[in-house]
């Protein structure tokens, strides 16, 4: 039986098969055309794609290549011009006598989209009689159409020649009605021009067009900088945006592009100023940059063709993505390999040299030579998250204990220069006179000269808003989703934050932990009282309470510095019941916005539970209540009528949960009592002892924070003696505190802790050191009497009762800084990381020495295609324990490319598993990320690569 033959029999006898297109499947993504498919209700599911469709002999006939999922209809392929490549690879190969490395397979395009329609059609469309006759007379039985052209792309080989409703007659003589007839003869054609005969409204004419080679406008090549992909347009976008081919093509934003806005599938048309015609136009202009730099952008979209929008693009001022890399297509060997895009010494290379060795204020780094998808695209899921833990580096912990022992003297003299440097900064910058701002007056006695930059204050804003206004800050931070550690949940944050200290050379915002909710995050400020944009960082996270601190230079306010000011904070008297406060805050247009409120509840403790991937939540905390406020998503202050800060009105993250499956983010507003972030700010200021980092190019001392690293909850003292409590401790708890009347309970002990072990589940602090116990603060000032005391051993005399009994417990405290997580690994597409706090609060960790926790994952990598997902702890690679960070950078490295690694896993649920995998090092290289606070840098660094990048 022939082929034709047998293909008629398998398409009448076997399926009922129907000559038809594919259905366009996307819009903005890869679609078929100029293509007869065969369909068939065969049912076909997904993933079964590629497979073959062969006939009742068991020959293959065509390839499943999709279906329909509202119906049992699906479209396979013929494999007619597959046959053809596979003919021209094979003579290659006899002609050679061996496997050729790479083989070209000639593909001709005109650049036009043709849709076969039926004669009727062609009849209105204006096919003469005539030509209809000629048509069907030459053709194959059974032919009903013709083929008319649907679209033409710019600039293309038939632009201005072809147009929408061109029905082609004949090509180089030859009628053609058939897609395959027609490729066959553009195949045959490259380089080469081609007649074509058509009828356009009933007119005959007459073309010659240059067939343009396929392969030639199909991208071999793409850009990566900051985890965007840009490459040159290729046919299949130019066909279904109407663009030419070649433009410089958004593929994916990454996180610089993304930023600043700039969605996919955009066309970059200007870059700093400059026309951008194409990728080397492109990388021309960055190399031309310095890290930081902030220009504009001209883009245009698909769906927005007519106009050209306008963005501000940050240049990456950090070591979290490598260099750009332009990675190019090898057709012998099937991979894409990858070069440094820019030359050395540009200064987009030279400023991250530079900074990283030279100039210690600054977050650069020098450059990398190895980058991997992960910079392209981490794909953010919703099982997926990231999760750290607080890692000190050792020369840090070391200065910490000489510190606190006095033993030092070279620290100590290092301390005093520190402590001289603050004095000579002064203290918090106070506001003028009550009277002055009465009066209006509300510029610094100093910038009179500068009173047009001042920001005009309403006439009819309350008292309290017009003093705090110029100390109110509107954040804007994003997290680059390379490195979305600690479990955070979203990329983007907004929030309002008050400046606590101003001076010459240090600015101090605080703000909740919802907003900045990270350490590695760039943070852009806007303030109320001067219209400028300047970028900060974050110095302290504090471990429980939710607030952070971030620091600005005020030498990049400019005369803004004179205007701007830090609120007045007042911790003490604590607000009560019944208090009236002025809520203020900030619109997202920077307007200030303020109302009176009465207080409900000051010391509502806060329950909130632990996220389907964990993340930062506060606990221990006791937060104020308002009778009135703007909503859950609006955050600010609490003033008095003076306009003296007594809370920071804050957002707290949670997860609503539907179901047993369901859940959702959500957020709401409390206040937080000024008295914990004034405690972190006089230590501050008055440089208590502390690790050192760089703020503003001067060494600084942060604080440490002394935690019982316990989940409390608290119990009124009525169900308390329920369980048994005595009547004496009932007496002595109300009477400590008349207001609460409550005892603390345990929830639960962070694993790892010095706590754990020693504290149950349900015991009850009574007493520290024979103190009565009855809210959170008072364990705070307990712990904090242990700093105070020079011979502490950092335990505290607790009387709890457990089960019926009073029992004395001696118990360890821990000490934690306040950078958050400092150190990530990369390996194989996952980001892994120490257990940090809300992992460990779930009061678990592996019996196999705790192991490295996976955070993050991304699509397409290793650990995707063999199911390494987060949420678990990697406690063995290849037998080897890996405990830590440190350990499991020690093991990694000895792992070859393509190499079946063993590795075991403990689920957050306490699930063991081991599976297999294989390095894919020459798309996937090991590589890690470090924080160093003596240089207020991070550091990436390649831990093991297939080979080192070209440059």
């Amino acid at each position: 039986m022939t082929a034709a033959k047998r293909f008629q029999f398998w398409r009448e006898r076997l399926l009922d098969l129907i000559e038809k297109r594919l259905t366009t499947r996307s819009m903005d993504g890869y679609n078929d055309f100029n293509t007869f498919y065969m369909q068939a209700a065969s049912g076909t599911k997904g993933g079964s794609s590629g497979s073959p469709v062969v006939d009742c002999q068991g020959r293959a006939v065509a390839l499943n290549a999709g279906s329909k999922s509202s119906s049992a209809s699906a479209f396979f392929l013929p494999l007619d011009r597959v046959v053809r490549a596979l003919n021209l690879i094979r003579d290659c190969w006899d002609e050679f006598g061996i496997k050729s490395e790479s083989v070209y397979i000639p593909r001709g395009t005109l650049q036009v989209t043709f849709q076969h329609k039926g004669f009727e059609e062609t009849r209105r469309l204006g096919l003469r009689n005539e030509t209809e006759q000629m048509v069907r007379l030459v053709s194959p039985v059974g032919e009903t159409g013709m083929l008319v052209v649907d679209s033409v792309v710019p600039e293309g080989p038939a632009h201005k020649h072809l147009e929408p409703g061109d029905v082609l007659v004949h090509m180089n003589g030859e009628v053609v009605t058939q897609f395959l007839t027609m490729e066959t003869l553009l195949d045959d054609s490259v380089g080469k021009e081609i007649d074509l005969q058509i009828e356009r409204g009933g007119t005959p004419l007459t073309l010659k067009l240059e067939v343009e080679d396929l392969h030639s406008i199909t991208p071999n090549h793409f850009l990566e900088v900051s985890g965007a992909v840009i490459h040159p347009l290729s046919y299949q976008q130019a066909r279904n945006f109407r663009f030419k081919c070649g433009l410089v093509y958004v593929a994916e934003a990454g996180y610089m592009l993304s930023r600043a806005s700039v969605p996919r599938h955009s066309i970059i048309k200007k870059f700093a100023g400059e026309d951008i015609e194409s990728l080397d136009d492109l990388i021309a202009v960055i190399s031309k940059l310095s890290r930081g730099a902030r220009v504009p952008l001209e883009y245009v979209k698909y769906t927005d063709r007519y106009r050209n929008k306008s963005v501000l693009v940050t240049v990456d001022q950090h070591g979290w993505y490598a260099p750009p890399q332009l990675y190019t297509r090898n057709d012998t060997t099937g991979l894409w390999n990858a070069k440094l895009a820019i030359p050395l010494e540009s200064p987009f290379v030279v400023s991250a040299h530079h900074a990283g060795h030279m100039e210690a204020n600054s977050n650069s780094v020098s450059p990398l030579m190895e980058s991997s998808p992960m910079d392209l695209k981490c794909q953010h899921e919703s099982e997926n998250t990231a999760d750290g833990c607080i890692k000190m580096q050792t020369d840090e912990e070391v200065i910490v204990d000489r510190c606190h022992s006095g033993e030092d003297s070279l620290v100590e003299k290092k301390r005093r220069r520190v402590d001289e440097e603050i004095a000579s900064e002064g203290t918090i910058s106070p506001f003028g006179d009550l009277d002055d701002i009465k009066g209006g007056a509300l510029r610094h006695p100093s910038s009179v000269e500068s009173s047009d930059l001042a920001q005009t204050i309403s006439s009819n804003a309350s008292l309290a808003e017009q003093v705090i206004e110029p100390a109110l800050v509107m954040f804007e931070v994003h997290v680059p989703p390379i490195c979305m550690l600690d479990g955070v949940h979203s990329q983007h944050f907004f929030g309002t934050g008050v400046i606590i200290h101003h001076s010459d050379s240090l600015g101090l915002v605080a703000v909740d932990r919802n907003t900045v909710a990270v350490s590695i995050s760039d943070i852009m400020l806007s303030f109320a009282a001067y219209p400028i944009e300047i970028p900060a960082e974050v110095v302290f996270l504090h471990p429980v309470h939710n607030f952070a601190l971030v620091a600005y230079d005020p030498s990049a306010l400019g005369a803004g510095a004179s205007v701007i000011r830090a609120a007045k904070l007042l911790p003490e008297p604590a607000l009560r019941r019944g208090d009236s406060v002025y809520l203020v805050g900030l619109s997202r247009s920077l307007q200030a916005t303020s109302r009176k409120s009465t207080v409900t509840n000051p010391c509502t403790a806060v329950n909130i539970g632990s996220a389907d991937c964990p993340r930062y939540r506060a606990i221990n905390m006791e937060v104020i209540e308002l009778d009135t406020d703007f909503g859950s998503s609006f955050s600010g202050i609490l003033t008095d009528e003076q306009g003296r800060v007594q809370a920071l009105w804050a957002s707290f993250s949670t997860q609503l949960k539907y179901g047993s499956s369901t859940s959702e983010d959500h957020q709401f507003v409390r206040g937080i009592p000024i008295y914990a972030i004034s405690k972190v700010l006089e230590k501050i200021i008055s440089g208590t002892p502390g690790p050192f980092r760089l703020v503003n190019g001067i060494r600084r001392p942060m604080p440490f924070v002394r935690l019982l690293e316990v989940e409390l909850y608290p119990t009124l003292l009525s169900k308390a003696r329920s369980y048994g409590l005595s009547d004496n401790w009932v007496q002595a708890l109300a009477k400590k505190d008349p207001v609460r009347r409550q005892v603390l309970r345990v929830k639960g002990c962070l694993a790892g802790s010095k706590a754990e072990n020693l504290l149950e589940q349900g015991d009850m602090i009574l007493a520290i050191n024979k103190e009565p116990i009855t809210c959170f603060l008072d364990i705070e000032n307990a712990c904090q009497k242990l700093d105070q005391s020079i011979d502490s051993d950092g335990v505290l005399n607790m009387t709890i009762f457990r089960q019926g009994k009073e029992i004395e417990v001696i118990v360890g405290t821990d000490v934690r800084d306040g950078n958050g997580s400092t150190r990530m690994v990369n390996w194989c597409g996952s980001i892994i990381q120490d257990p940090h706090s809300a992992v460990r609060a779930l009061g678990f960790l592996p019996e196999e020495g705790h192991g490295v926790y996976v955070a993050r994952w991304c699509h397409g990598s290793p650990v995707h295609r063999y199911g390494l997902y987060a949420l678990q702890w990697i406690v063995e690679v290849n037998g080897q324990p890996t405990p830590d960070l440190e350990s499991f950078i020690q093991v990694v490295k000895g792992l070859e490319d393509r190499e079946f690694v063993r590795v075991k896993t403990v689920h957050l649920n306490g699930k063991p598993r081991v599976l297999t995998l294989k390095q894919d090092l020459h798309y996937w290289p090991t590589w890690e990320l470090t924080f160093e606070p003596e240089t207020d840098t991070w550091h990436r660094r390649t831990i093991k690569a297939l080979q080192p990048t070209e440059v």
